[in-house]
């Protein structure tokens, strides 16, 4: 629904993801990135970055964890 408290939700979770991205180093910024908006492969992003893939599923998972405690505490809560 198209509605205020729809906007001031999804305005509250864009901002915690935001800056969730702006406290990430340059690499694991762009490791997320690849991987969740333009949906790159991991095999193309650990070519991408010169690391295994095994590497890059490890930096994935800690990201991710650490994105979903920062929108439990700012968003869902």
């Amino acid at each position: 629904p198209d509605d205020v408290q729809c906007r001031i939700e999804d305005k509250v979770f864009a901002d915690a993801i935001n800056e969730f991205l702006s406290r990430l180093d340059e690499e694991k910024r762009n490791i997320f990135v690849r991987r969740y908006w333009y949906l790159d492969s991991i095999k193309d992003i650990a070519k991408r970055h010169g690391v295994s893939q095994g590497c890059i599923k490890t930096n994935l998972c800690r990201n991710r964890k650490k994105l979903y405690r920062i929108l439990k505490r700012e968003v869902l809560i």
